[in-house]
């Protein structure tokens, strides 16, 4: 009875919902080992003819370019999922586009700069286009008094996934003879083989246990044409849910500012002089920190809701960026990364489980089309495309992380408009209309 205890106030206490936080796991590999070894590698191996400045710039701006295409297809791919039926057949086929990349960067030599580039660009699209329909499966399977927990549990076990696998691979990076490698490079290129497969292997329990929510009502007309229609629809209709909207700006701002900080945080350490082998260490600090923070970010949501505990991360991040401004030693990157793994999954899983709870369920798909839209448009793509210019014009990033202050404020404005109770109501309201 104790053991079923702490799995509801974990938020893992039935099969489906176990199922459903195995693809945190699943995807987690990627935004660990991939996000943080291969812009190094990037710069090292297949950009090595380019100037330091000119590769880092260039890895930006490709950065921005696949959160911009992710985010334009977002919402149209929703609400055909919506009409179709078929979220977990979109996961499906942007996992084997996305697994397949990731295996294609293990192609990238010296000198391949395009293709490197080229692959991280398409697998980016896989991965964040996959997480669009993923979380819209969310309030299917959990209830209201429920989603909070349930979505702070996934980020924590994508956090011990991520990890452990992370840690395997800065093993195999530093010592390759004992995986029968050649060199460090080697390794690299054996380690984003591994994100592949573990990200295949860890996303069979979804599509085994998470059932496909129903269809929304049959409309006349092709799968192209009635989604047209309904994202117009949708549009129009989220003014009828001004909480969700505001939810949706406020997401958008914050969120640049903490994916540009997980995007970008071992290329700045990088050009300020931290050992790439301390860096590895305090990344992976990060998965393993993050892990009972998420789990108390769920448990604070139930306290004081979501939108505070939301809040709170905010007023964390922004300390960040003004402490980020200024760093110079190793130690201060260690406690740089353990302030952000405080904050990090907590912020983002109450995001999406707050914004489940402000939308109709007929209309998940499309509706967190749109949440996708500002989670790719406000994943790094500006900030990244900000520090790209910032690294041609200065030769340094320093004013772009001190700007990333403006990101949070903003943000934090934008989610005190939400007012929770109406949203959840008016969400309710549809639901019980469309029924």
């Amino acid at each position: 009875m104790a053991d079923r205890s702490l799995l509801e106030r974990l938020g893992l206490h039935r099969r489906e919902l176990r199922a459903w936080a195995y693809y945190d796991v699943a995807n987690s590999a990627f935004m660990t080992t991939v996000i943080a070894v291969f812009p190094l590698y990037f710069v090292r191996v297949p950009a090595a003819g380019l100037k330091e400045a000119v590769a880092r710039s260039r890895f930006d701006f490709a950065t921005a370019i696949a959160v911009g295409l992710v985010g334009l297809l977002g919402p149209f791919l929703g609400a055909i999922a919506d009409y179709r039926a078929s979220k977990k057949r979109f996961l499906g086929g942007f996992l084997a586009l996305g697994a397949a990349a990731t295996a294609a960067l293990a192609l990238a030599g010296r000198g391949h700069w395009l293709f490197a580039l080229s692959a991280f660009v398409i697998a980016n699209i896989g991965i964040t286009s996959t997480l669009a329909f993923y979380n819209a499966l969310l309030p299917g399977i959990a209830s209201a008094d429920e989603i909070d927990r349930v979505s702070t549990g996934g980020f924590a076990l994508g956090y011990l996934g991520g990890g452990a696998l992370f840690a395997v691979n800065l093993w195999m990076i530093a010592s390759p003879g004992r995986f029968g490698l050649s060199d460090p490079a080697a390794a690299i290129r054996t380690s984003f083989l591994s994100v592949a497969v573990w990200w295949l292997v860890f996303s069979v329990p979804l599509f085994r246990r998470v059932k496909e929510p129903e269809a929304v009502r049959q409309v006349s007309g092709s799968a192209l044409r009635v989604a047209r229609r309904r994202l117009l629809t949708t549009i129009r209709e989220l003014r009828h849910f001004p909480d969700a909207g505001w939810m949706l700006l406020a997401f958008f701002v914050y969120n640049e500012g903490i994916n540009t900080i997980i995007r970008l945080a071992t290329l700045y350490g990088d050009e300020i002089r931290i050992p790439t082998t301390q860096m590895m260490l305090a990344l992976l600090m990060v998965q393993l920190v993050g892990i009972p923070f998420s789990f108390a970010f769920g448990m604070m949501a139930d306290r004081i809701g979501a939108r505070r505990a939301i809040s709170v991360a905010l007023a964390v991040y922004v300390g960040i960026s003004l402490y980020a401004s200024f760093l110079h030693t190793v130690l201060q990157y260690f406690v740089l990364a353990f302030l952000v793994a405080m904050v990090m999954g907590g912020a983002q899983a109450l995001s999406r489980s707050l914004f489940a709870t402000l939308v109709p369920r007929q209309q998940a798909g499309e509706m967190f089309g749109f949440f996708a839209v500002c989670d790719r448009l406000g994943n790094g793509g500006i900030g990244s495309l900000l520090f790209g210019v910032m690294l041609l014009v200065t030769g340094s990033s320093r004013p772009a992380i001190l700007a990333l202050v403006v990101f949070f404020a903003a943000g934090g404005l934008l989610l005190s408009r939400v007012d929770v109770e109406r949203g959840r109501r008016l969400a309710q309201e549809a639901e019980a209309t469309a029924a």
